[in-house]
C-alpha cells in the first residue's frame, strides 16, 4: 500500500468525531448576524428604514443622503457584532461568490485613525475586474468594473466582515454576475404575473418568484479526500473500481445519520441560522456518504444569495470537522450522483400562492391560469430550460438511471391530466350558463379535493408539479441557481404577458366575459403544450423514442445544450424583457463554453497523469513480483512449470494488455487535446473536447479499474471506493 494511502486510511480510522453540541433555542439565533429590519429599526433614523424598505418592496432610488444614514447604520451595527472589514459579496460568472476586504480604517490629516463607512462605500466599489470572466466584453487590461448594493438582500456578517450583497458590472454597464439578470427577470414576472393575478383580485399589487433548494452532497473524510489528485483538482474521482457493496441495498437512504455527519450537520445549521438561512431538513441520501440539506422556501433572490453563501459555509465547517464536501454532480461513478431540486412557485403581496388551488371555483380558475401558462412557457422554451442547467458535470448526471433525463418534461400527475382533458374539450366562444356551472362544479370546483390523492412523485421528470409548486429536478448540484430561475422568471413573464394580450383582445373584440376569455385562451394551450406533457418512465428509451416524434430536444452534452442560449428566439426573448442585451448573452455563451473545455481539458491532464505516474508503474512493479514466481516455479518445476504457473502467466498477459491499453488510449487523448487546443472558435474548441476527448476518459478509466482488482492491494496507490464511501 503506498504510504499516502496508508497514512490517509490510519487517519481516518483513528480519528474521532469532532463533538458539537447542540441545545440551542433555533429561532433565537436566526438572523443574528444579519442586517435585517430589526437590526435596521433599531440603528436607522425612520427616514432611513422608510426608504430602504421602498427600495426593497418597489425598487425606489435610495438618495445620497440617506445612503449615507444607512452606511452609518449599518457600520455601528457591524462593529458592536466585531466587524472590522466590510466587503461588496457579488457572485462573478465564475460559479462561486467573490469578495475583497477593506477595513473600516481611515486616517484624519493630522495622523489619527477613525473607523469609517459612508453611503459611497455602500452603494458603490470598484474592485479589479480583469481577472473574472466576460466572454470578451472587455480587454484584458481594462480592469475596471463596479459592484453596486443590492438592498433587497440583507447585509450580513461572515467572520469578521460586513458582507454587502452586490450586483456586479462592467465599466460599460454589461452585467458581469448571476444577479444582475436574475433580479431583472423577477422584476420582468412581478410586473407579468401581478397583471395577471388583477383578473381574480384587484388588490394584488405585486407577486414574487419564490424558491426552496433541495442541496445534495457527499461527505469525505477529509485525509482520504487529499490522497486522490483526482477529488482534489477536479472534484470528483476520474478513476476507481466500484465497492462489492454500493447503495444495492437502499440502507444508507433515509438511514440513521452517523455521528461524524451529524455534527457537522449541527454547527453547520447554527452558523446558517444565524446567517438568516432558513434551514430546516437533513437526511440521508440515496448514495454511501451521499446526504441533503433543504429550508423553508424564499423569495428567489434572497434565496440564491442564500444558497451561493451556504456552500461557502458547508466548505469552511467541513474542514474543522476533516470532511471534505463533494458537490459535484457525479463524483463517483456506479452510484447516485448530486442534483439541486429547484422548487419555484409565485406569491402575491396579499399571501397567495398562484400555483396553489384555492377553495373556490374563482381561486382553481386563478391557479389554472398560472399553472396551465407555465406548461406553455416550459413547451415554448424548453430547449433554454435545458440550457440553463448545462455544465461538464451535470452531462455525467442526467439521464444516468438516478436523475431526470436531458429531455425536458413535465410531469402533472394524471389526476390534473384529466382536469385538462375536460378544459380542453369545453365548447369554444360563450359559455351558456349550464356549461358554465357544469365546468365550475365539476370540474374547476374539484381541484382541492382531486390534489389531496395526487401525492405520487416522478422521479424521472425534469420538471414536476408537486401540488402548489413546480420542483425543477434538472439542476445540478453544483450550480448556482440564478441562471436556472432567470430562464424560468423570464418564460414565464413573456408567456403571461401574451396571455393578458389574447385574454384583452378577446373581452374587447369579442364582447366576451373574462372568465371565458380566459377559459378559451387557457383550452388552446392545453391543446398546443400537450406534446410537453409526461407521465411515465423517463429513463426508458421508449420514451427517448416518443420525445423525438414529439419534437423534443434530447442534448445530451454541454456545448449541443449551450446552442439554445443564442438562438435568435432566446436574444428576442431577453432584450424585449429588459434583462440582458445580445452583447450580454453572447458574453456567457462564450464564458460557458470556455469553462466546459477548461474542465475537460483539466480532467484528461489529470487522469493522464494519474494513469501513466500511478496506475502503470503499480501495475510493473506487480507484474515484477509475477514474473519472479514464475520464473522460481520453472525452477522448480521445469517444463511441468507452464501447467503449474498457468494462472501467474495469463494474469502478466492481463495486466500486460491493461497497460498498453492505457498507454495508447493517454496518447491519443493527448493528441485529440493538442488538435483541440489550436481551434480559436470558442464553440468548435468545445464540441472537440466533447467528440474527440472527453470519450477517452472512461477507455483509460475501464483499464485502469480493471488492473485495480488484478492488482494486489498493498501496491495499489489510490484510496479505493470501498475506503472512500465507507470510513466514518
Amino acid at each position: 500500500m503506498s504510504t499516502l494511502r496508508f497514512q490517509a486510511l490510519f487517519e481516518a480510522q483513528n480519528r474521532k468525531p469532532v463533538v458539537f453540541e447542540d441545545s440551542t433555542n433555533r429561532s433565537q439565533l436566526f438572523g443574528e448576524n444579519v442586517f435585517n429590519k430589526q437590526s435596521m429599526r433599531q440603528y436607522m433614523t425612520p427616514e432611513a428604514f422608510e426608504s430602504v424598505m421602498n427600495a426593497m418592496e418597489y425598487g425606489h432610488k435610495i438618495e445620497r443622503k440617506v445612503a449615507d444614514q444607512v452606511a452609518s447604520a449599518m457600520k455601528s451595527w457591524a462593529l458592536n457584532k466585531g466587524a472590522t472589514h466590510y466587503t461588496h459579496w457579488f457572485q462573478p460568472l465564475t460559479g462561486s461568490t467573490a469578495e475583497k476586504h477593506d477595513a473600516f480604517l481611515d486616517m484624519l490629516p493630522n495622523g489619527e485613525a477613525l473607523e469609517k463607512f459612508d453611503g459611497a462605500q455602500l452603494v458603490q466599489q470598484e474592485p479589479d475586474a480583469s481577472s473574472f470572466p466576460s466572454g470578451g466584453i472587455r480587454n484584458t487590461f481594462e480592469a475596471r468594473g463596479y459592484t453596486a448594493w443590492d438592498p433587497t438582500s440583507p447585509a450580513f456578517i461572515y467572520g469578521t466582515a460586513l458582507c454587502i450583497p452586490t450586483i456586479f458590472v462592467s465599466y460599460t454597464g454589461e452585467a458581469l454576475d448571476n444577479k444582475t439578470p436574475l433580479l431583472k427577470s423577477l422584476q420582468a414576472v412581478d410586473d407579468a404575473a401581478t397583471q395577471v393575478a388583477k383578473y381574480f383580485d384587484k388588490n394584488v399589487t405585486k407577486v414574487i418568484s419564490t424558491l426552496g433548494w433541495e442541496q445534495e452532497y457527499f461527505l469525505i473524510d477529509a485525509a482520504l479526500a487529499n490522497s486522490r489528485p483526482d477529488i482534489s483538482l477536479t472534484g470528483r474521482s476520474l478513476i476507481g473500481h466500484s465497492p462489492a457493496k454500493g447503495q444495492q441495498l437502499d440502507d444508507h437512504y433515509f438511514g440513521s445519520i452517523p455521528s461524524r455527519a451529524l455534527n457537522f450537520m449541527r454547527e453547520l445549521e447554527l452558523e446558517s441560522l444565524k446567517l438568516g438561512i432558513p434551514v430546516k431538513t437533513r437526511h440521508n441520501e440515496v448514495a454511501p456518504n451521499q446526504f441533503e440539506l433543504a429550508p423553508i422556501y424564499e423569495e428567489a433572490n434572497l434565496a440564491v444569495d442564500h444558497n451561493s453563501l451556504l456552500m461557502d459555509i458547508m466548505g469552511k465547517i467541513a474542514e474543522k470537522h476533516n470532511f471534505c464536501v463533494l458537490f459535484h454532480e457525479k463524483p463517483f461513478a456506479g452510484i447516485n450522483g448530486s442534483g439541486k431540486h429547484n422548487n419555484w412557485s409565485l406569491a402575491t403581496s396579499t399571501g397567495v400562492n398562484l400555483l396553489s388551488p384555492g377553495k373556490t371555483p374563482m381561486k382553481n380558475l386563478q391557479f389554472l391560469t398560472f399553472f396551465i401558462n407555465t406548461i406553455k412557457a416550459v413547451h415554448d422554451y424548453e430547449e433554454l430550460l435545458r440550457s440553463g442547467i448545462a455544465s461538464a458535470g451535470n452531462d455525467h448526471r442526467l439521464g444516468a438511471n438516478e436523475a431526470p433525463p436531458a429531455i425536458i418534461s413535465v410531469f402533472i400527475g394524471k389526476q390534473l391530466s384529466d382536469v385538462l382533458d375536460e378544459l380542453e374539450n369545453i365548447t369554444k366562444g360563450k359559455l351558456s350558463p349550464e356549461e358554465k356551472t357544469d365546468l365550475k362544479l365539476n370540474v374547476v370546483g374539484k381541484i382541492p379535493e382531486i390534489l389531496l390523492d395526487n401525492t405520487d412523485r416522478n422521479r424521472t421528470s425534469p420538471f414536476a408539479f408537486t401540488g402548489n409548486k413546480f420542483e425543477f429536478r434538472a439542476v445540478g448540484s453544483s450550480a448556482n441557481c440564478a441562471t436556472p430561475m432567470m430562464i424560468l422568471n423570464a418564460i414565464v413573464a413573456k408567456q403571461l404577458i401574451y396571455f393578458k394580450e389574447q385574454v384583452d383582445k378577446l373581452i374587447e373584440e369579442k364582447d366576451m366575459k373574462k372568465d371565458d376569455a380566459i377559459f378559451n385562451i387557457l383550452r388552446e394551450y392545453i391543446k398546443v403544450s400537450k406534446k410537453i406533457r409526461f407521465e411515465g418512465d423517463g429513463y426508458s428509451k421508449a420514451w427517448e423514442d416518443e420525445a423525438e416524434k414529439r419534437g423534443l430536444s434530447n442534448h445530451k452534452t454541454t456545448p449541443q445544450a449551450l446552442k439554445a442560449k443564442v438562438a435568435k428566439k432566446t436574444i428576442q426573448l431577453f432584450e424585449s424583457l429588459k434583462i440582458m442585451n445580445k452583447v450580454e448573452i453572447l458574453a456567457r455563451h462564450e464564458i460557458e463554453l470556455d469553462e466546459y473545455t477548461l474542465k475537460i481539458q483539466i480532467e484528461g491532464r489529470v487522469i493522464g497523469d494519474l494513469a501513466r505516474n500511478h496506475i502503470i508503474p503499480t501495475a510493473i512493479r506487480y507484474q515484477n513480483t509475477l514474473i519472479k514466481n514464475v520464473k522460481g516455479l520453472k525452477n522448480i518445476f521445469g517444463d511441468d512449470f507452464k501447467t503449474i504457473a498457468e494462472e501467474q502467466l495469463m494474469l502478466i498477459k492481463d495486466i500486460s494488455h491493461h497497460i498498453s491499453q492505457i498507454n495508447s488510449k493517454i496518447t491519443f487523448m493527448t493528441d485529440e487535446r493538442k488538435k483541440a487546443n489550436k481551434i480559436e472558435e470558442s464553440e468548435k474548441r468545445a464540441f472537440a473536447y466533447c467528440k474527440n476527448v472527453k470519450p477517452y476518459f472512461e477507455e483509460i478509466r475501464y483499464h485502469c479499474d480493471k488492473l485495480e482488482v488484478l492488482v494486489d492491494d498493498e501496491l495499489w496507490p489510490m484510496t479505493k471506493f470501498r475506503e472512500l464511501l465507507f470510513t466514518r
